[in-house]
């Protein structure tokens, strides 16, 4: 309520109001100056609202006093309930905790004011999840409130969490949430067979390192906490077979570790130890986390193919063996219950098998070929035996057979063949030392013994001292040699090995003589050295022989010079025919076209040269012309180009093609004359030219000439 001094109660004064909330949550009585609230109010909302008020005269609407400042203040009651902001709630605590444990703190809000009253003051309690769990009122702080909680008897709690205002009396607001609590694992529980045996069937034919069977211990812990390793105890049967975990099911996966033979033995009992590989020393007190159960393996009979007595069988044979002769044999037998025959064959592969053959009964090897050991000292095959009940089942051994030597090659002496003395060598003196090889395969301890042949024992020339270590020395047995009384010795050497039969062999060496110096170095085995002057010194000999090569470049050199001036000779007449050549390969309109060569070459006997060579060809060896005798017969012209036309016919050094030498005269002083109708002396009139149509396609074109001028003659009655 607003009142003014002024105001005498007779309606004089105005009181009026502004700020906060005036007119919408506050009004005032203008006559009265009472403030009245026109809606609720929420401390929570807005807790306190600023006000103006000011009296003002009803009259002259002047301020009667200065405007004054108030503040309402709202004051506050229990009207909200606590609140969790943060739930629900999801927490974790370990099995087997202690009690007290800390689980989980929780938070309630309420909006009311906690400076006035009870109405802030929140009290925790749990409504629901005893007795597991507690809760501080205060702090609301979560603990474990039994001990050994264990998660494989529960593993989640749903806790529900009241909070109280009015510090939990009778009256207050109250909220609440919801905390799932889970029990995490801790290894507390040891592996556990399900049964203390286990029986397992495997079959003998089962491949080694196979799986053959599986077992598993229960750990009702989770995760890291579950994971079991297998161990085989020590025992029976502990060296046949393996055990090793499955990471995705635990399970021990029992393996083969060495084949199974049901006929050797036919069950196996070994002990399996199960643990877990991480441990919690807080558990110890427990007892041993490991448990231990037998495995009990029934091993089963199956078919198998034969076994060979040995893995891999060695023969010896000598070469040359007759063929069929056996060598020796393999054995394999069918270890079923039900014993099966067996038969034997080579698995044959290539040619080189073929020279063995085996007993398909009784498993014996025999040759079938002639065998060499210089071709082929070893030979490696394979044998194949079958079941007779059941071919399929097979069973392959390797048999290698060596080939055993023969004494039947004699030795011979290794290289070199040829050796040197020098003129001025000394009785006794060793010129070479020789050493032997056998192409037979020579056994240890094998001896070569070397001497001189019958023959060559009594010549005073040179002698064979023999080591007795497989080598010996050729040893002069004169004082000094001549190359001009001798240049070559031929010493045949005999070598004889140890071996039976004893084989032995004539080898002859040549020894050539040398010219010497006083330390036994070799100047010169050249036969020519021995008719040069004596004195004469290397530097000397060197200039003869470089003079000599000398000359012989000059006189090469001259030859060559003067063949390459006849050749250039011979290109510059080749020449000059060519240009001939073309001139007459031209062809013309006929006779009356004399621009297209020079007709006064037809006319002019005398152009022709006697005795002169053709040179449109390159002349074989040198012709001379032939001489013909005149025809008698001036008319008889018929058998004039008869003859010259044989003539070149067979002539093998006639070009392919017509020529004015070969046809245009006979020569000088010729009966006949010119065969050209050019300055002819007789008329064509006297002339039948009919016989030229019978010479054949070469003298068409002629034919047909003096067949036309014939045919045109006015002059000529028909």
């Amino acid at each position: 309520k607003l009142h003014s001094d002024l105001d005498k109660g007779v309606g004089s004064v105005k009181y009026t109001l502004s700020g906060d909330g005036a007119g919408t949550v506050f009004t005032i009585d203008e006559t009265t100056g009472d403030i009245h609230a026109i809606r609720s109010l929420d401390r929570e909302e807005k807790p306190f609202y600023t006000l103006r008020a000011q009296a003002v005269d009803v009259d002259t609407k002047k301020p009667l006093e200065p405007e004054s400042e108030f503040i309402i203040k709202v004051q506050d009651i229990n009207d909200n309930e606590p609140k969790f902001l943060d739930g629900p709630y999801v927490a974790s605590v370990p099995e087997m905790s202690p009690v007290g444990a800390y689980v989980l703190q929780v938070k309630a809000t309420d909006a009311d004011d906690p400076t006035y009253g009870n109405s802030a003051r929140v009290v925790y309690s749990i409504l629901q999840g005893q007795p597991y769990f507690s809760i501080d009122p205060k702090t609301g702080v979560i603990r474990t409130a039994l001990p050994n909680m264990d998660r494989e008897v529960k593993e989640q709690y749903q806790v529900l969490i009241q909070a109280k205002d009015m510090g939990g009396q009778l009256g207050g607001l109250a909220g609440t949430t919801t905390v799932n609590i889970t029990l995490t694992d801790v290894n507390d529980n040891p592996p556990r067979f399900p049964k203390s045996i286990f029986h397992l069937k495997v079959p003998e034919s089962s491949l080694v390192g196979s799986a053959i069977g599986r077992i598993r211990a229960v750990d009702p812990d989770f995760g890291k906490n579950a994971e079991i390793e297998y161990n085989i105890v020590p025992g029976d049967g502990g060296n046949l077979f393996d055990i090793t975990t499955d990471e995705n099911t635990q399970e021990g996966v029992i393996k083969l570790k060495k084949p199974l033979d049901f006929e050797t033995k036919k069950a196996y009992t070994f002990k399996v130890e199960a643990s877990n590989l991480h441990l919690d020393h807080r558990f110890h007190s427990v007892g041993p986390f490991k448990d231990t159960a037998t495995v009990k393996i029934n091993v089963l009979d199956m078919d198998e193919p034969p076994v060979f007595s040995k893995p891999m069988y060695t023969m010896e044979v000598y070469e040359d063996t007759p063929v069929g002769t056996i060598i020796g044999a393999v054995t394999a037998q069918d270890l079923d219950a039900g014993s099966s025959s067996v038969r034997y064959f080579i698995d044959w592969k290539n040619d080189v098998d073929s020279y063995f053959t085996i007993d398909a009964t009784e498993g014996t090897i025999a040759t079938n070929e002639l065998l060499d050991r210089e071709s082929t000292a070893q030979y490696n095959f394979s044998i194949i035996a079958s079941k007779v009940s059941n071919p399929l089942l097979t069973s392959k051994v390797n048999v290698i057979i060596n080939v055993l030597d023969v004494n039947e090659f004699p030795p011979e002496i290794s290289v070199p063949y040829e050796t040197s003395v020098c003129e001025n060598a000394k009785p006794g003196q060793v010129i070479q030392t020789v050493t032997a090889a056998d192409k037979d395969l020579s056994p240890a301890g094998q001896r070569f013994s070397f001497r001189l042949s019958a023959e060559a024992s009594n010549k005073p020339n040179f002698t064979v001292h023999d080591y007795r270590n497989n080598t010996a020395g050729i040893e002069t047995r004169r004082n000094g040699y001549s190359r001009r009384q001798q240049e070559l010795y031929f010493l045949p050497v005999v070598i004889e090995d140890s071996s039976y039969p004893v084989q032995s062999s004539t080898n002859t060496m040549t020894i050539r003589v040398c010219r010497c110096d006083s330390d036994g170095t070799i100047l010169s085995c050249n036969v020519e050295a021995i008719f040069l002057p004596v004195g004469l010194s290397t530097g000397a000999l060197i200039a003869i022989l470089l003079c000599i090569v000398i000359l012989l470049v000059i006189v090469v050199l001259y030859v060559a010079l003067r063949r390459q001036k006849k050749k250039d000779t011979l290109m510059t007449s080749k020449e000059d025919i060519r240009d001939n050549v073309i001139h007459y390969d031209d062809e013309g309109g006929g006779e009356e076209d004399t621009q297209a060569f020079d007709i006064g070459a037809l006319r002019n006997p005398k152009v022709i040269e006697d005795n002169k060579m053709r040179r449109d060809i390159k002349p074989d060896s040198l012709r001379f012309p032939r001489q013909r005798p005149p025809v008698e017969d001036n008319t008889d012209i018929r058998d004039f180009i008869n003859q010259r036309l044989q003539e070149n016919d067979v002539d093998p050094t006639a070009p392919p093609y017509d020529s004015l030498a070969t046809y245009a005269y006979e020569g000088n002083g010729s009966v006949a004359e010119s065969l050209s109708s050019i300055d002819s002396l007789t008329t064509e009139a006297d002339q039948d030219y009919d016989y030229l149509s019978d010479w054949g396609p070469r003298f068409k074109i002629l034919a047909d000439m003096f067949g036309e001028e014939e045919s045109y003659n006015p002059d000529k009655v028909t």
